[in-house]
Order: C-alpha cells, then sequence, then structure tokens
C-alpha cells in the first residue's frame, strides 16, 4: 500500500464520499437524483446560513458575520470633531466669528461717530448678527444629531442666511426710494427712519420662523440611523449614518426664501448701481450681491448632483455635503 499511486502521483487514499461537508456559511444544494449527494454554495450578499439547506436575508441595519453563520449589527458612523472634515470648517468658521465679532466692536466703539452713524449702524448690527449666524451653524452640523441639535439645525439652517440678505434688501430698497422720491419731489419717502426699517426687516424675519415653525408641526426633528442610502455591494463596508432627519429638497425649501431675498435685493442693487459716489454704500452692497448669486447659482447643481450621484462614498459624501453648505 506505501509503493501505491493515485491520479497525479498523489498517495494518499482518497476519501470515498458523494459529496464533502459543507464550509461555515455554505448550504447544501441537493442534486437531482441523489439525494445523498450536495453541492455547497456560499451565501452571498447580506444572507447568512440559516439552517444545512438554505440561506436568509440579514435584516435591514445588519449584515453577515465573518464566517455567514449569523447576523452584526451594521457599524453607525457620524461626522467626528477631530476629523479633518471637520477641523477645516471649525477652523474658518472660527476665523468668520472673531472677524465679525471685531468689526462689531469697532462699531460699538465708534457708535455715536459720523460715519457709523451714516452707514445705518442699526441694519449694519442686525447684518453683522445674520453672519455671525451664518457661522454659528457650522457647529451645529458638525454636532452628534440628536433632537435637540436637529430642532436647532432646522431654526438656524435658513436663518443667518435671511437675515442678513434681509438687512441688506432694506437697505437698498430705501437707497433706491429715497433717489426715486428725489426725481419726484423734495418730500423724503416714508419709512426711512432706523425704527421703520428694523421694523421692515423684522417682517421678512418673521416670514422665515414662520415657515420654520409650520415645518415642526407637520414634521417634528427627530434624528435618524440612514442605512439604506450608503449600503453597498459588499457587506463588510456597509455603514449606518446617523444624522437629522432633513432631506436635500427641505434643505432647498428652507434656504428658498432666503434666495427669494437674494434675488430681490440684487434687482435692487442694479437698479441703484447710478447712485452719486457719496452715496457709498449701494455699489458694495451691488457688487456682494452679484458674487452671491455665482455662488449660489454653483452650490445649487453641486449639492443635488452629491445627492443623486450613482457611486456613494459613505461618510464622506455627507461630510461633503456639510463643507459645501
Amino acid at each position: 500500500m506505501d509503493e501505491m499511486q493515485w491520479g497525479k502521483g498523489v498517495k494518499k487514499i482518497p476519501s470515498s464520499v458523494c459529496s464533502l461537508p459543507c464550509k461555515p456559511g455554505e448550504r447544501k444544494r441537493i442534486m437531482k437524483g441523489m439525494s445523498c449527494c450536495w453541492q455547497c454554495e456560499l451565501c452571498d450578499g447580506y444572507q447568512y446560513q440559516f439552517d444545512e439547506v438554505s440561506c436568509k436575508l440579514c435584516s435591514y441595519n445588519q449584515r453577515p458575520n465573518e464566517n455567514r453563520t449569523g447576523c452584526s449589527p451594521i457599524p453607525i458612523v457620524k461626522l467626528e470633531w477631530h476629523s479633518p472634515w471637520a477641523v477645516i470648517p471649525v477652523f474658518l468658521a472660527m476665523l468668520g466669528i472673531i472677524a465679525t465679532i471685531f468689526v462689531m466692536a469697532t462699531f460699538i466703539r465708534y457708535n455715536d461717530t459720523p460715519i457709523v452713524r451714516a452707514s445705518g449702524r442699526e441694519l449694519s448690527y442686525v447684518l453683522l448678527t445674520g453672519i455671525f449666524l451664518c457661522y454659528i451653524i457650522t457647529f451645529l452640523m458638525i454636532a452628534k444629531p440628536d433632537v435637540a441639535v436637529c430642532s436647532f439645525r432646522r431654526i438656524f439652517l435658513g436663518l443667518g442666511m435671511c437675515i442678513s440678505y434681509a438687512a441688506l434688501l432694506t437697505k437698498t430698497n430705501r437707497i433706491y426710494r429715497i433717489f426715486e422720491q428725489g426725481k419726484k419731489s423734495v418730500t423724503a419717502p416714508r419709512l426711512i427712519s432706523p425704527t421703520s426699517q428694523l421694523a421692515i426687516t423684522s417682517s421678512f424675519i418673521s416670514v422665515q420662523l414662520l415657515g420654520v415653525f409650520i415645518w415642526f408641526a407637520v414634521d417634528p426633528p427627530n434624528s435618524i440611523i440612514d442605512y439604506d442610502e450608503h449600503k453597498s455591494m459588499e457587506p463588510d463596508q456597509a455603514r449606518g449614518v446617523l444624522k437629522c432627519d432633513i432631506t436635500d429638497l427641505q434643505i432647498i425649501c428652507s434656504l428658498g426664501y432666503s434666495i427669494l431675498l437674494m434675488v430681490t435685493c440684487t434687482v435692487y442693487a442694479i437698479k441703484t448701481r447710478g447712485v452719486p459716489e457719496n452715496f457709498n454704500e449701494a455699489k458694495p452692497i451691488g457688487f456682494t450681491m452679484y458674487t452671491t448669486c455665482i455662488v449660489w447659482l454653483a452650490f445649487i447643481p453641486i449639492f443635488f448632483c452629491t445627492s443623486q450621484a450613482a457611486e456613494k462614498v459613505g461618510e464622506n459624501q455627507v461630510i461633503y455635503k456639510i463643507i459645501i453648505f
């Protein structure tokens, strides 16, 4: 027997069985007409070995374990504060906050000087407040989503820009009405006092807040774990993303009113482009609105393209949207 050779020079006696036992994670597929013989098939995709002859799908929030004999929870990811994707926006936001506070402190220090009073100090403070809130939203976008954070995200998502554009729109509208009225008579137009300007700006802002409160009533804020959007073909790469229950369409709708204010302000900026050089507010506002329109024209297509891309990149896609915003 020691000298006996089998096929291909193998000396070991071959096992005389119809089918070998299946490995963990494989099911038996019985061969037709041969009840004692089977073929081993691996449970693929998100399936696991339920028993000897069948595989079953894991639940939506689970994936097969390493040997596919059961299921394990899909890892949950969120944007961490120490991530480079968070550190860079936070750094830029801090620079913006410091610059805004510096400008506001300068205005307060020289509050009664002619140049500050001529610039419309009341609306300038409102504008600086809006800019400050635009930087603050960065921290809310990175914070761990829960009911409180998601509620503040909804409130401040478009509020900062709404306040900024409302103040700029009130300024440009005031300039336009003053010079249009000057062509007709020497009588000053109505509602150009600081108190009136603040009232007009507040009315614009109240529309945004009313829309947010209606949104709260129709769809209360909540945090969710999204397993479907970032499920890959490979279960090992599957991730659940912890995020607020806010869709891309809801984000654009929340910003829609600010876009309307921006467009209206741009129209008035174009109308007031010919004011005298001494009245120096109109041209900087006009330049600001032109560049802002260009940024928004680029922002909206990019934002929706990242939503509808066929190839998902997991957590990085969510982070990319945050940075774009």
